[in-house]
């Protein structure tokens, strides 16, 4: 137990701290699993998993409540794991270790997992407080969202009776949204052509570090740098260079996450090393003034390494460089129906050299499939140019806004009687669940809703402690409020 069992509504802050001490990163839920089953059994709820995963707990209405409208709470199981480089953390066996600093709680030199931790916490809560009055109630959680999607693509028709779903994933308090980006993985592999080490060269590693990173939807219009998109700028002007040659190149950890990291193994010829040391050390202060302010903490170093065994080919390492450097990143296109709203986007998220070939990964964000479709087809031309082979897999829908949404109406209502205030209503730019839900549940009226939440998907993430109270009092007195079916 932690100390952030002190803080309040103490059974959300609870349960949220039982999360932390379970792994539950995703593909590896399934010990979370096995204990919300099980204390769910000796809650005397009914609680099913599906083919999926997915788990399906069932509670009934509270007495005189039960004409009313069922509603659906959802939340997933996984989180993101990431972690600072100096700190040693294993996802699969480690807790996370949340602390309270200030007005937020905070994990460790790791992800916190309020993305969606907080969310699932409060739909335990729920489940089990018997005091609070609230029609039908079913809580779906939902396995892999953060990685592919697995357990809002594997869901049923027929498994959920309640026609209201409230999603608990957003991530900002005095929000609610009603509609979300859908999405695609472009996987690219280049294959690795060796040569033979050349003499008379030293080995050197190249490190791109101190990146804020973030969440490759929700934060990729703020401008911050990526550190895989800053390695492929600094080898496209080694290039220049005479002869500067490339082993291998890593960057970022998820094709999700702005990447904070990325390094390059190099060979120099010694003649042209105070050249190379010149060029980083003016990209350092290039970088230093392109980024103030956003991500004022880049580092570029260059280090003595081991040699490798061998070098790419000139020819593959100029092709892979340039098609790098042309590959699409960032914000693509805004949105001409709601100011200040992102259309479309793209994240260079992962590089990876291993075995005999080079990975990349990039993440494609968009409101519709045109904006989407569009920009995977950029992203296979720049690579496709350069020999490697593309594909792409885990497309999703995004979720279409619906102005006439009962249920808005009644969030909306429900925030101003408790709070004095309308929230805004937003779309937002990242995968939530809803679009794919629609396919098995094309009937169900959806919002989504939650506190706020900073630096999600890197080890900057944090909860607000008082908006995770207005988001618990709102999410109560709306269940309040369900109105009932219709007859």
């Amino acid at each position: 137990m932690t100390s952030i069992r002190t803080l309040a509504p103490a059974s959300l802050w609870g349960f949220f701290d039982t999360i932390c001490s379970i792994p539950h990163p995703s593909g590896h839920e399934a010990a979370l699993r096995r204990w919300i089953t099980g204390w769910a059994e000796e809650q005397g709820l009914a609680v099913r998993q599906d083919d999926t995963g997915n788990l399906i707990i069932k509670k009934p209405a509270s007495p005189g409540m039960e004409n009313r409208r069922g509603v659906v709470l959802q939340a997933h199981l996984d989180m993101v794991p990431q972690a600072n480089a100096d700190t040693r953390h294993d996802f699969t066996r480690d807790p996370i270790r949340p602390r309270i600093d200030g007005d937020w709680v905070y994990a460790t030199g790791t992800t916190l997992g309020a993305d969606n931790g907080i969310g699932m916490a409060a739909c335990l809560a729920v489940l089990a407080d018997s005091r609070l009055t609230h029609g039908p109630l079913e809580v779906l959680l939902t396995v892999d969202e953060e990685s592919g999607m697995t357990g809002a693509f594997g869901l049923q028709p027929g498994w959920l009776e309640g026609d209201i779903l409230l999603n608990t994933d957003s991530e900002q308090d005095g929000d609610v949204y009603m509609g979300c980006a859908g999405g695609v993985d472009a996987n690219i592999t280049l294959p690795y052509e060796a040569e033979t080490v050349p003499a008379g060269y030293q080995a050197f590693q190249l490190s791109i570090t101190g990146l804020r990173g973030g969440h490759s939807g929700i934060n990729i219009h703020e401008g911050r740098a990526s550190a895989t998109r800053l390695l492929a700028e600094l080898l496209h002007a080694f290039s220049k260079l005479d002869k500067v040659r490339l082993a291998s190149l890593e960057g970022g950890t998820l094709r999700n996450a702005i990447a904070r990291e990325a390094s390059a193994l190099l060979l120099v010829p010694e003649a042209e090393l105070a050249s190379l040391q010149a060029l980083l050390a003016h990209y350092q202060q290039q970088y230093a003034t392109e980024f103030a302010g956003v991500d004022d903490f880049i580092r570029l170093k260059l280090s003595n390494a081991e040699p490798p065994a061998r070098v790419m080919s000139e020819a593959m390492q100029q092709r892979l460089v340039r098609a790098l450097l042309a590959c699409p990143h960032g914000v693509m296109a805004m949105s001409r129906a709601m100011a200040g709203v992102v259309q479309t986007s793209t994240n260079l998220g992962v590089i990876e050299t291993r075995d005999d070939h080079v990975h990349v990964q990039c993440l494609i964000r968009s409101l519709d499939d045109t904006g989407r479709n569009r920009v995977a087809a950029m992203t296979a031309s720049a690579f496709e140019l350069a020999g490697a082979s593309v594909s792409f897999d885990g497309a999703y829908p995004g979720w279409q806004p619906d102005p006439d949404s009962p249920i808005m109406k009644l969030v909306l209502d429900t925030h101003k009687d408790v709070f004095g205030t309308l929230p805004a209503v937003r779309v937002i730019h990242a995968g939530l669940e809803c679009g794919l839900f629609k396919r098995a549940y094309p009937h169900w009226d959806m919002i989504s809703f939650g506190p706020t939440i900073q630096g999600a998907h890197s080890p900057d993430e944090r909860v607000n402690i008082e908006a995770v109270a207005r988001f618990w009092q709102l999410l109560i007195r709306v269940l309040e409020q369900i109105p009932a079916r219709d007859n």
